[in-house]
Protein backbone atom coordinates (compact mmCIF):
# COMPACT_ATOMS: atom_id res chain seq x y z
CA UNK A 1 0.00 0.00 0.00
CA UNK A 2 1.71 3.06 -0.99
CA UNK A 3 1.66 6.48 1.13
CA UNK A 4 -0.82 8.27 -0.75
CA UNK A 5 -3.25 5.30 -0.25
CA UNK A 6 -2.66 4.77 3.50
CA UNK A 7 -3.56 8.31 4.16
CA UNK A 8 -6.77 8.52 1.95
CA UNK A 9 -7.68 5.19 3.98
CA UNK A 10 -6.83 7.31 7.51
CA UNK A 11 -8.76 10.11 6.72
CA UNK A 12 -11.96 8.37 5.72
CA UNK A 13 -11.61 6.54 9.03
CA UNK A 14 -11.14 10.00 10.77
CA UNK A 15 -14.31 11.32 8.63
CA UNK A 16 -16.51 8.25 9.57
CA UNK A 17 -15.58 8.30 13.38
CA UNK A 18 -15.90 12.20 13.69
CA UNK A 19 -19.72 11.17 12.01
CA UNK A 20 -20.34 8.60 14.58
CA UNK A 21 -19.37 11.04 17.50
CA UNK A 22 -21.44 14.14 15.87
CA UNK A 23 -24.61 11.11 15.76
CA UNK A 24 -24.02 9.18 18.84
CA UNK A 25 -23.88 13.34 21.02
CA UNK A 26 -27.18 14.09 19.02
CA UNK A 27 -25.43 16.71 16.92
CA UNK A 28 -26.58 15.37 13.52
CA UNK A 29 -29.94 14.18 14.72
CA UNK A 30 -32.75 15.67 12.48
CA UNK A 31 -34.07 18.81 14.19
CA UNK A 32 -30.28 19.89 15.84
CA UNK A 33 -27.67 22.03 13.46
CA UNK A 34 -24.51 19.84 13.07
CA UNK A 35 -23.04 23.54 12.68
CA UNK A 36 -24.17 26.52 14.37
CA UNK A 37 -23.10 29.41 11.77
CA UNK A 38 -24.21 27.01 8.77
CA UNK A 39 -27.35 26.51 10.92
CA UNK A 40 -28.37 30.45 11.07
CA UNK A 41 -27.38 31.07 7.05
CA UNK A 42 -30.06 27.91 6.72
CA UNK A 43 -32.86 29.55 8.60
CA UNK A 44 -32.37 33.15 7.11
CA UNK A 45 -30.66 34.52 9.60
CA UNK A 46 -27.22 35.38 7.40
CA UNK A 47 -28.06 37.50 4.39
CA UNK A 48 -26.79 41.67 3.17
CA UNK A 49 -26.49 43.27 6.41
CA UNK A 50 -28.65 46.19 5.14
CA UNK A 51 -31.44 43.83 6.02
CA UNK A 52 -30.38 43.96 9.56
CA UNK A 53 -32.09 47.48 11.40
CA UNK A 54 -30.68 46.42 14.76
CA UNK A 55 -32.28 46.33 18.23
CA UNK A 56 -33.35 50.68 18.50
CA UNK A 57 -35.37 50.30 15.58
CA UNK A 58 -37.39 47.01 17.03
CA UNK A 59 -37.46 49.23 20.21
CA UNK A 60 -39.37 51.98 18.47
CA UNK A 61 -42.38 49.50 17.80
CA UNK A 62 -42.32 46.99 20.84
CA UNK A 63 -40.85 49.06 23.80
CA UNK A 64 -42.75 46.99 26.49
CA UNK A 65 -41.39 43.97 25.41
CA UNK A 66 -37.60 45.27 24.86
CA UNK A 67 -37.45 46.85 28.22
CA UNK A 68 -38.31 42.79 29.24
CA UNK A 69 -35.63 41.66 26.83
CA UNK A 70 -32.52 43.72 27.79
CA UNK A 71 -32.84 42.28 31.52
CA UNK A 72 -32.36 39.00 30.52
CA UNK A 73 -28.87 37.14 29.40
CA UNK A 74 -29.97 37.91 26.21
CA UNK A 75 -28.73 41.23 26.03
CA UNK A 76 -25.22 40.48 26.22
CA UNK A 77 -25.98 39.08 22.10
CA UNK A 78 -25.77 42.84 21.57
CA UNK A 79 -21.90 42.74 22.20
CA UNK A 80 -20.92 40.20 20.10
CA UNK A 81 -18.84 41.27 16.93
CA UNK A 82 -19.89 38.11 14.87
CA UNK A 83 -21.95 40.22 12.68
CA UNK A 84 -25.70 41.60 13.28
CA UNK A 85 -27.72 38.36 12.45
CA UNK A 86 -25.87 37.09 16.24
CA UNK A 87 -27.44 40.53 17.91
CA UNK A 88 -30.41 41.48 19.75
CA UNK A 89 -34.17 40.68 18.75
CA UNK A 90 -33.02 39.87 15.02
CA UNK A 91 -30.74 37.14 16.41
CA UNK A 92 -33.68 35.10 17.18
CA UNK A 93 -36.60 36.67 14.86
CA UNK A 94 -34.45 36.84 11.54
CA UNK A 95 -33.88 40.43 9.82
CA UNK A 96 -36.02 43.00 10.55
CA UNK A 97 -35.48 45.79 7.75
CA UNK A 98 -38.49 44.15 5.18
CA UNK A 99 -41.00 44.26 8.11
CA UNK A 100 -40.12 47.38 9.52
CA UNK A 101 -40.42 49.11 6.36
CA UNK A 102 -44.00 47.14 5.55
CA UNK A 103 -45.33 48.12 9.27
CA UNK A 104 -44.20 51.98 8.02
CA UNK A 105 -46.32 51.61 4.87
CA UNK A 106 -49.01 49.77 6.57
CA UNK A 107 -50.49 53.23 7.60
CA UNK A 108 -53.38 51.13 10.29
CA UNK A 109 -54.75 49.36 6.90
CA UNK A 110 -55.38 45.66 8.87
CA UNK A 111 -54.42 43.49 5.61
CA UNK A 112 -50.85 45.09 5.43
CA UNK A 113 -50.36 45.19 9.10
CA UNK A 114 -50.51 40.83 8.93
CA UNK A 115 -48.63 40.87 5.32
CA UNK A 116 -46.10 42.62 7.23
CA UNK A 117 -45.94 40.54 10.37
CA UNK A 118 -45.02 37.60 7.86
CA UNK A 119 -42.10 39.44 7.24
CA UNK A 120 -40.60 38.46 10.42
CA UNK A 121 -40.08 35.28 12.31
CA UNK A 122 -42.69 34.87 15.48
CA UNK A 123 -42.34 32.11 17.26
CA UNK A 124 -46.13 31.59 17.57
CA UNK A 125 -47.87 28.87 15.85
CA UNK A 126 -44.92 27.34 14.67
CA UNK A 127 -43.80 23.74 14.64
CA UNK A 128 -42.00 23.09 18.01
CA UNK A 129 -39.03 21.46 16.31
CA UNK A 130 -38.68 24.86 13.87
CA UNK A 131 -39.29 27.35 17.04
CA UNK A 132 -36.55 25.05 18.96
CA UNK A 133 -34.10 24.84 15.90
CA UNK A 134 -34.03 28.64 16.86
CA UNK A 135 -32.88 28.39 20.38
CA UNK A 136 -30.40 25.44 19.50
CA UNK A 137 -28.56 28.02 17.11
CA UNK A 138 -26.81 29.24 19.60
CA UNK A 139 -27.31 26.73 22.41
CA UNK A 140 -26.85 23.36 21.01
CA UNK A 141 -23.00 23.17 22.10
CA UNK A 142 -22.56 22.62 26.08
CA UNK A 143 -23.28 19.10 27.89
CA UNK A 144 -26.87 20.73 29.14
CA UNK A 145 -28.44 21.02 25.33
CA UNK A 146 -25.93 18.74 23.12
CA UNK A 147 -28.80 15.49 23.51
CA UNK A 148 -31.65 17.52 22.69
CA UNK A 149 -32.83 16.39 20.06
CA UNK A 150 -33.20 12.48 21.56
CA UNK A 151 -34.60 13.74 24.66
CA UNK A 152 -38.56 13.05 25.73
CA UNK A 153 -39.33 16.43 25.48
CA UNK A 154 -38.08 16.79 21.87
CA UNK A 155 -40.06 13.84 20.85
CA UNK A 156 -43.21 14.85 22.35
CA UNK A 157 -43.03 18.29 20.70
CA UNK A 158 -42.65 20.66 23.45
CA UNK A 159 -40.42 23.32 22.41
CA UNK A 160 -38.04 25.18 24.20
CA UNK A 161 -40.38 28.12 24.41
CA UNK A 162 -42.78 26.12 26.38
CA UNK A 163 -40.72 26.13 29.14
CA UNK A 164 -38.55 29.58 28.34
CA UNK A 165 -39.49 32.64 27.85
CA UNK A 166 -37.32 35.11 26.47
CA UNK A 167 -39.14 38.31 27.53
CA UNK A 168 -41.99 37.39 30.10
CA UNK A 169 -39.71 35.29 32.20
CA UNK A 170 -41.38 34.29 35.53
CA UNK A 171 -38.36 32.60 37.33
CA UNK A 172 -34.35 31.64 36.57
CA UNK A 173 -33.42 30.16 32.84
CA UNK A 174 -36.61 32.87 31.93
CA UNK A 175 -38.54 29.98 32.91
CA UNK A 176 -42.50 31.06 32.30
CA UNK A 177 -43.11 29.21 35.88
CA UNK A 178 -41.15 28.11 38.62
CA UNK A 179 -40.35 24.55 39.68
CA UNK A 180 -41.64 22.19 40.31
CA UNK A 181 -44.93 24.28 39.20
CA UNK A 182 -43.12 24.04 35.54
CA UNK A 183 -42.67 20.55 35.83
CA UNK A 184 -46.13 19.36 37.06
CA UNK A 185 -48.28 21.24 34.59
CA UNK A 186 -47.36 18.35 32.29
CA UNK A 187 -46.12 15.44 35.01
CA UNK A 188 -49.12 15.37 37.20
CA UNK A 189 -48.00 11.32 38.67
CA UNK A 190 -44.91 12.93 39.46
CA UNK A 191 -46.73 15.67 41.33
CA UNK A 192 -49.03 13.10 43.03
CA UNK A 193 -46.08 11.26 44.21
CA UNK A 194 -44.71 13.98 45.82
CA UNK A 195 -47.83 14.76 47.99
CA UNK A 196 -47.61 11.45 49.69
CA UNK A 197 -46.64 11.04 53.33
CA UNK A 198 -43.10 10.84 53.02
CA UNK A 199 -41.17 12.13 49.88
CA UNK A 200 -38.15 14.43 48.87
CA UNK A 201 -38.55 17.77 49.28
CA UNK A 202 -39.17 19.04 45.96
CA UNK A 203 -42.54 21.13 46.74
CA UNK A 204 -40.70 22.62 50.02
CA UNK A 205 -37.69 24.47 47.77
CA UNK A 206 -35.49 21.95 49.07
CA UNK A 207 -34.84 20.30 45.98
CA UNK A 208 -35.34 20.60 42.47
CA UNK A 209 -36.82 18.49 39.54
CA UNK A 210 -33.56 19.26 37.11
CA UNK A 211 -31.50 17.85 40.45
CA UNK A 212 -31.87 14.95 39.01
CA UNK A 213 -33.62 15.11 35.28
CA UNK A 214 -31.43 16.80 33.06
CA UNK A 215 -34.81 18.42 31.07
CA UNK A 216 -32.50 19.09 28.09
CA UNK A 217 -32.14 15.04 27.19
CA UNK A 218 -28.79 12.59 28.25
CA UNK A 219 -28.14 9.21 27.49
CA UNK A 220 -29.85 7.71 30.04
CA UNK A 221 -33.46 6.49 30.87
CA UNK A 222 -35.80 9.11 32.90
CA UNK A 223 -33.35 11.95 31.71
CA UNK A 224 -31.49 11.05 34.90
CA UNK A 225 -27.84 12.72 35.17
CA UNK A 226 -26.74 9.13 36.57
CA UNK A 227 -27.14 5.36 36.10
CA UNK A 228 -28.62 3.27 38.69
CA UNK A 229 -25.80 1.59 39.36
CA UNK A 230 -23.60 5.32 40.02
CA UNK A 231 -26.65 6.35 41.77
CA UNK A 232 -24.51 9.63 42.05
CA UNK A 233 -27.81 11.71 41.87
CA UNK A 234 -28.57 10.07 45.38
CA UNK A 235 -24.81 10.25 47.09
CA UNK A 236 -24.84 14.10 46.50
CA UNK A 237 -26.92 14.26 49.16
CA UNK A 238 -26.98 10.90 51.18
CA UNK A 239 -23.03 10.85 50.89
CA UNK A 240 -22.92 7.85 53.93
CA UNK A 241 -24.39 5.44 51.37
CA UNK A 242 -22.10 5.83 48.70
CA UNK A 243 -19.29 4.00 49.65
CA UNK A 244 -17.40 2.04 48.92
CA UNK A 245 -17.56 -0.64 51.16
CA UNK A 246 -15.64 -3.68 51.73
CA UNK A 247 -18.96 -6.02 51.98
CA UNK A 248 -21.06 -4.66 49.00
CA UNK A 249 -24.74 -5.14 49.17
CA UNK A 250 -25.92 -6.12 45.68
CA UNK A 251 -29.02 -4.93 45.12
CA UNK A 252 -27.20 -1.68 45.40
CA UNK A 253 -24.70 -2.27 42.62
CA UNK A 254 -26.78 -3.60 40.55
CA UNK A 255 -30.12 -1.91 40.34
CA UNK A 256 -29.08 0.95 42.64
CA UNK A 257 -31.18 2.76 45.15
CA UNK A 258 -34.87 2.30 43.37
CA UNK A 259 -34.30 -1.07 43.96
CA UNK A 260 -35.67 -0.80 47.21
CA UNK A 261 -36.58 2.77 47.29
CA UNK A 262 -38.95 5.22 44.78
CA UNK A 263 -37.39 8.10 44.48
CA UNK A 264 -40.54 10.79 43.98
CA UNK A 265 -42.90 10.00 47.22
CA UNK A 266 -44.19 6.46 49.19
CA UNK A 267 -46.84 6.16 51.79
CA UNK A 268 -43.34 4.35 53.86
CA UNK A 269 -40.90 5.35 55.69
CA UNK A 270 -37.78 5.73 54.32
CA UNK A 271 -39.66 5.55 50.62
CA UNK A 272 -39.24 2.13 50.62
CA UNK A 273 -41.47 0.34 47.87
CA UNK A 274 -43.57 -2.49 50.88
CA UNK A 275 -44.56 -1.19 53.99
CA UNK A 276 -43.29 -4.16 56.08
CA UNK A 277 -39.36 -4.55 55.75
CA UNK A 278 -39.05 -8.27 55.57
CA UNK A 279 -41.48 -8.11 52.87
CA UNK A 280 -39.45 -5.91 51.23
CA UNK A 281 -36.45 -8.18 51.60
CA UNK A 282 -38.10 -11.33 51.12
CA UNK A 283 -38.06 -10.77 47.43
CA UNK A 284 -34.37 -11.58 46.76
CA UNK A 285 -33.55 -13.49 50.15
CA UNK A 286 -36.35 -16.11 49.58
CA UNK A 287 -36.56 -19.79 51.91
CA UNK A 288 -35.04 -21.82 49.81
CA UNK A 289 -32.17 -19.02 47.83
CA UNK A 290 -32.10 -20.97 44.94
CA UNK A 291 -35.07 -18.49 42.67
CA UNK A 292 -32.69 -15.53 42.67
CA UNK A 293 -29.44 -16.34 43.60
CA UNK A 294 -29.20 -14.65 46.49
CA UNK A 295 -28.73 -16.33 50.22
CA UNK A 296 -31.84 -18.24 51.70
CA UNK A 297 -32.87 -17.13 54.95
CA UNK A 298 -32.25 -19.35 57.86
CA UNK A 299 -34.98 -21.39 58.56
CA UNK A 300 -35.66 -20.30 62.13
CA UNK A 301 -36.51 -16.96 61.06
CA UNK A 302 -40.12 -17.41 61.48
CA UNK A 303 -41.47 -14.60 59.79
CA UNK A 304 -44.97 -15.43 61.22
CA UNK A 305 -44.38 -13.43 64.52
CA UNK A 306 -40.39 -12.92 64.68
CA UNK A 307 -37.70 -11.70 62.49
CA UNK A 308 -39.78 -9.67 60.22
CA UNK A 309 -38.06 -6.35 60.91
CA UNK A 310 -34.44 -7.36 59.20
CA UNK A 311 -32.90 -4.30 59.68
CA UNK A 312 -32.51 -4.39 63.51
CA UNK A 313 -30.08 -7.03 63.33
CA UNK A 314 -29.18 -5.41 59.56
CA UNK A 315 -28.83 -2.46 59.53
CA UNK A 316 -25.97 -1.91 57.46
CA UNK A 317 -28.31 -2.99 54.44
CA UNK A 318 -25.96 -0.32 51.70
CA UNK A 319 -23.06 -2.12 52.77
CA UNK A 320 -20.37 -3.14 55.68
CA UNK A 321 -16.88 -2.61 56.55
CA UNK A 322 -16.87 -4.86 58.83
CA UNK A 323 -19.65 -7.77 58.66
CA UNK A 324 -20.49 -9.51 55.30
CA UNK A 325 -23.81 -10.28 56.82
CA UNK A 326 -24.63 -6.09 57.64
CA UNK A 327 -24.46 -6.70 60.95
CA UNK A 328 -23.46 -3.55 62.97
Amino acid sequence: MDAKTKLSRIAATMTLTLAAYLVGTGLLVAGVPSNTKASAAAQGFKGNPEDYVGQETCKGCHEDMFKNWEKTPHWKTTLTHKGPEWQGCEACHGPGKAHADAMGEAAGDPAKIEAAKKLIFSFKGVPASESSQRCLACHVYGEEHSNFARQAHNINNVSCTDCHSPHHAKADYLLVAKQPLLCFSCHGEAKADFSKPFHHRVNEGLIKCTDCHNEHGGFLTKQLRATASQDAVCFKCHVDKAGPFVYEHAPVKTEGCVACHTPHGSPNPRLLKRSQINLLCLECHTFSGIDTGAPGIPSFHNQSAKYQACTLCHPMVHGSNTNRFFFR
